[in-house]
């Protein structure tokens, strides 16, 4: 299982980095929020998922930052990278592309694998809602908001703020929900093992 995990995990960051969203959806904002859900909310838990409580796992030997602390690092990287300075510069620049892509990895993953770890379910859950929460404020604050917040190429077949509302509903309903699902997933498993040592 986890072998299909981390299999799946390296293939969905091959097609978020490779290139099927700037073809099907153009240099627009949309799309490079589709790399960014299918970085964060899908490859990031299938790779903890895959290495959670092995030896590859870095909570095991990291233990003084929880799942709290690692829901705000994200919040952290997540709001900072959608600044319109640092969105702009990734979007032109190749470095701080690469830059913001490994730091949306790292701190997805650095999450998930502090969610996952044994007698930490509690704040695990507490960690995803908390990121369901701010991933869905941002996405409403960029659907929402009253004109283009940042300067890149955008869609062919959209305006620059239609593309921006279209990415916004993107974060809002991919990464809302993935959060919050891993949360409730989260709170089923803790509640199954309350009521088998009772």
């Amino acid at each position: 299982m986890r072998g299909t995990l981390l299999g799946a995990g390296l293939l969905v960051l091959a097609l978020a980095w490779g290139g099927p969203a700037i073809l099907l959806l153009g240099h627009g904002f949309t799309s490079g929020m589709a790399i960014h859900m299918a970085v964060v909310a899908v490859a990031a838990p299938l790779l903890a998922l895959a290495i959670a409580n092995t030896r590859w796992d870095p909570m095991r030997r990291v233990t003084w930052i929880g799942p709290i602390g690692a829901s705000m690092v994200e919040f952290v990287a997540v709001w900072g990278w959608h600044l319109p300075v640092p969105h702009n510069l990734a979007r032109h620049e190749v470095a701080f592309a690469v830059l913001e892509q490994a730091i949306f990895l790292f701190t997805g993953m650095l999450l998930w694998l502090a969610c996952l770890q044994p007698g930490r379910q509690g704040a695990g859950i507490i960690g995803l809602l908390l990121t369901s929460m701010h991933m869905t404020l941002l996405g409403v604050l960029m659907t929402l908001a009253p004109r283009p917040l940042f300067d890149h190429g955008h869609s062919t077949w959209l305006s620059p703020q239609d593309d921006q509302a279209l990415g916004g509903v993107v974060m809002l309903l991919v990464g809302g929900a993935t959060y919050l699902a891993g949360g409730v997933a989260l709170a089923a498993r803790m509640l199954n093992r309350q009521g088998d040592a009772a």
